[in-house]
């Protein structure tokens, strides 16, 4: 019951009707409606409505309105009205209760745990050395002031680790295909606030993050799908456009970004969508896929284990032929399971040498069915039996799984698997766009300095935003907060900006493998209020998983439809607990192979010229690259100078980058190069520890779709018994044996190693020790003893040690000072004359490891510019080269005489 007072007088009872009113020149006043004065305006501070209360800083919502405003007080009258003031304003505005919502806000920004995400972003704007990264880091701290302190957000979730359930909604739809993890993913997506879908390497995360996507829109929400990887969320803008859904997407990000979009805005589609099964009917068609989606991913693990159980088969065929092993006859009339195989070679295993007594005899009947005990009795007979059952477990295991195979494909054939899941699709697909296209066409009056101000009718035309994760709150209205968010590729993502998106977002989505390459941090020495939102330490997909612990929904997509079941086996083995599923096929292709480079430590500065050398062997005893999906093939290294070196030899059509740079990429064959080699320097734990990650073996490795190559140093990584080890060990065991190349190229100068190759030793037994104190200038000497005794040869001599200033003569008058002083103490390590003159027509210098120093190639690049002053041309052989031969061959020949033949 309202009463309301005028000048002091009650006037309730007079009054039919009341309303509050905020005029521009009188300010607020109360027009009130009476039976008999009819309409009167009073001025307000003259009226008392009761009742009436006070509320402080509040949130204030209107019904359907992304945006949350922050105000500092209200007064609500009557339950009718709501006087309200924003902060720094004393302009009153009057609201009808029906069209506003209040919300208390939270106190998230005032803990710990914001406060520390605070000051990182300010330690990390004050610690920006670049211009750029200053500008950047500026940008967040501007945007975590703006982030609107609403309970409802993913933010207060993740501050406070409080994962709210979500209530079950509409049934779900399916309009870019799905498999069974993708289903569960999905599902899982819509049951709580904040969720987690794990992708590795090639399971359709992309296709996961349509299908949530369309849900989202079916449900008349709004998502921002966000990354730091431009290229994740282009693939979800391109596969939308390709949909017929392109229109739904606001591509904002940085001023550039949202100048381009409003340039040229996508039409709202004209067509009429096609007739479209209901939602009820979508359902039934998911029901009686779901058993098939279970079928069709055992026939995938079935043909997985027949292929590793035929390899097995053959490797303990290949050891009974190669051993001489006698087995017994068939066992077939035992009727022994593949378990009841193994039981009883672990029976034969446990009796040992031992006579088979009464107790035995019964263990064999009544465990196994056997009645005569004469078979295994004695020792070779016993043995022959052991070696049979071995076989047999193999013959019967495949015989098991060929009938359950064939019984799974059976099963999809009857149900129609294929066609079934294609009519979900386009049912799916026909009932979204029919949904969508119903509503009356939104407005598409928005440009990029407007567009906020109608930020509600904007997410209506465009309810699917674009940007990237440290821009979203620019992005967005001031105050807004969408429906959902979705973060691709959250092993790379900071957590600091990563909050910026859950701050603006109801619900949370993250997607991620944590079993990839992580993010980069800075380094700061802050500490964090708790160890689950350090910044240093983790990623937001890592942090998420270690704040909501069990409360957190974690989906991993299992099916994997991008290499080759070889390729992919690696990682599901070695990283992933065998928890994959290879959808490829193998059809018998050679998809591993090994380059294993001489003895030697061939590395230098975070280069490894002879794992190019020995790449190039390789490329060019094959000829001509196969061309299998047109993706090319990668050259991929821990370092950027191996990626720039191999951009100097490698064919060009090579694509050619790091490994962390090719995170999210893929090419038909990918070659991987380790670069270390055994040096000390190289096999210091945290030099290995940064080459052997086990997050930058799986990247490397599930980046080729159809051919890997390892290219790795002989024992360099196997006494670290790491991944690259394991990776070694798992090609050589599954490759064809003439995939694995060891020491494709030798060098002359691995003569300098201890464990040279043996083709070096009739050279290493011509060397003299009279040449040279080092070993290196040895094997150049007697090389060049070898050259110089060719026929064409003879009119040429060599000579060691030779002083530069009597090559080069002092008295020329172009020479600087410090020429001078250079010319006068440098020395030549072999000088070739003309016999005939004493001519001196070349010089050959033999470069070791010091030759890398800054210093040291100082030194050389003067003596290569006296050189070149004086007419005399320079070869320079560096010890980690191979072709010396054949370098020096060539350079000879340019002084040799015609031979009578030629």
């Amino acid at each position: 019951m309202v009463s309301i007072q005028v000048g002091g007088e009650d006037k309730t009872a007079e009054i039919t009707n009341w309303s509050i009113w905020s005029d521009k020149h009188k300010g607020l006043q109360l027009r009130c409606s009476y039976l008999k004065k009819g309409k009167v305006a009073h001025a307000f501070n003259d009226c008392v409505i009761s009742p009436c209360r006070e509320l402080g800083e509040m949130l204030l919502t209107k019904p359907g309105s992304t945006i949350f405003t922050p105000i500092a007080k209200a007064t609500i009258y009557g339950e009718r009205y709501a006087v309200v003031f924003y902060r720094d304003s004393d302009q009153p505005y009057v609201y009808k209760m029906d069209s506003i919502g209040f919300a208390a806000p939270t106190a998230m920004k005032d803990a710990p745990v914001f406060h520390y995400f605070s000051a990182v972003a300010n330690a990390r704007q004050d610690r920006a050395e670049a211009k750029t990264d200053r500008e950047i880091a500026a940008n967040i701290v501007r945007q975590l002031e703006k982030l609107p302190a609403s309970a409802d957000t993913a933010l207060q979730a993740y501050c406070t680790g409080r994962n709210s359930t979500l209530a079950p909604g509409q049934g779900l739809i399916y309009p870019f295909g799905l498999n069974e993890s993708q289903l569960a993913a999905v599902e899982q997506a819509f049951r709580a606030q904040v969720s987690v879908i794990e992708g590795p390497p090639g399971t359709g995360k992309t296709q996961t993050i349509l299908n949530i996507i369309a849900n989202i829109l079916l449900r008349g929400q709004t998502v921002a799908v966000l990354s730091n990887n431009n290229a994740a969320v282009e693939n979800v803008y391109e596969k939308l456009g390709k949909s017929g859904l392109g229109h739904l997407i606001a591509k904002l990000g940085n001023q550039d970004n949202r100048k381009d979009f409003f340039a040229d805005l996508p039409p709202w589609p004209s067509s009429e969508p096609e007739p479209a099964p209901t939602l009820d009917e979508i359902q039934a068609l998911l029901a009686r896929l779901r058993q098939h989606l279970h079928d069709h991913n055992r026939a995938a693990q079935l043909q997985l284990e027949l292929d590793e159980l035929t390899i097995e088969r053959r490797y303990l065929q290949q050891w009974q032929a190669d051993s001489g092993t006698q087995a017994a006859n068939s066992l077939g009339r035992y009727g022994l399971s593949p378990r009841k195989t193994a039981d009883l070679m672990a029976y034969l295993t446990h009796l040992g040498e031992q006579r088979i007594g009464l107790k035995d005899r019964i263990e064999l009947l009544f465990n196994f069915r056997i009645f005569r005990a004469k078979p295994f009795a004695k020792g070779d007979a016993r043995l022959s039996v052991f070696h049979a059952l071995q076989m047999h477990y193999y013959d019967k295991a495949l015989q098991d799984k060929e009938a359950e195979l064939q019984a799974c494909r059976e099963s999809l054939a009857r149900g129609d698997f294929t066609a079934l899941l294609d009519e979900l699709k386009t049912a799916s697909m026909r009932h979204l766009k029919q949904q969508l296209q119903r509503k009356a066409p939104p407005s598409d009056s928005f440009d990029a300095k407007t567009y906020r101000q109608r930020f509600d009718a904007f997410v209506q035309r465009f309810p699917i935003l674009g940007s990237g994760t440290h821009s979203i709150v620019n992005s967005i209205a001031p105050g807004a907060i969408l429906d959902y968010v979705i973060i691709d590729e959250a092993s790379l993502q900071d957590i600091v900006p990563g909050i910026l998106a859950l701050g603006c977002s109801r619900n949370l989505i993250v997607v991620g493998d944590n079993r990839q390459l992580a993010h980069i941090p800075v380094a700061l020495g802050m500490q964090a209020p708790e160890e689950a939102y350090d910044c240093e330490r983790y990623s937001l997909l890592d942090s998420c998983i270690r704040v909501f612990k069990d409360a957190l929904p974690r989906t991993l997509l299992k099916e994997h439809y991008r290499c080759h079941p070889r390729i992919i086996q690696f990682c599901n083995q070695q990283f992933y607990d065998n928890a994959l599923v290879p959808m490829t096929e193998d059809k018998g292709e050679a998809p591993l192979r090994l380059v294993v480079t001489a003895k030697g430590n061939h590395a230098r500065q975070n280069t490894n010229l002879r794992e190019l050398d020995s790449l190039l062997k390789l490329l060019c005893d094959e000829g001509e690259p196969v061309v299998l999906n047109g993706d090319g093939r990668g050259f991929i290294a821990p370092f950027r100078a191996q990626v720039n070196l191999s951009g100097k030899h490698l064919p060009a059509d090579f694509i050619r980058d790091t490994v962390h740079k090719f995170q999210g990429r893929e090419c038909d064959e990918i070659v991987f190069s380790t670069v270390l080699d055994k040096k000390r320097y190289n096999q210091e734990r945290k030099r290995l520890d940064f080459v052997d990650d086990p997050r930058m073996i799986n990247v490397a490795v599930s980046r080729a779709k159809h051919r890997f190559t390892l290219v790795t140093g002989d024992e360099v990584f196997t006494g670290n018994k790491g991944h690259i080890a394991a990776l070694m060990r798992y090609v050589t065991y599954y490759a064809q044996e003439e995939q694995i190349v060891r020491a494709p190229v030798v060098s002359a100068f691995d003569l300098l190693y201890r464990e040279f190759d043996l083709s070096l030793a009739r050279l290493d037994a011509r060397l003299r020790r009279e040449d040279s104190r080092y070993k290196s200038e040895q094997i150049v000497a007697q090389l060049l003893r070898e050259a110089l005794s060719a026929p064409a040869c003879q009119s040429l001599m060599c000579h060691a040690q030779i002083k530069l200033d009597q090559i080069a003569s002092p008295s020329n008058q172009d020479w600087t000072d410090r020429e001078r002083a250079f010319m006068a103490r440098a020395s030549c390590d072999f000088v070739i004359y003309f016999k005939v003159g004493k001519i001196p027509v070349g010089v050959i210098e033999v470069d070791g490891g010091s030759h890398d120093r800054p210093d040291q190639a100082t030194r050389d690049a003067l003596k290569n510019g006296i050189l070149e002053k004086s007419g005399v041309p320079i070869l320079r052989l560096r010890t980690v080269e191979s072709r010396i031969e054949e370098r020096i061959d060539a350079f000879i020949a340019q002084w040799a005489s015609p031979t009578p033949d030629g």
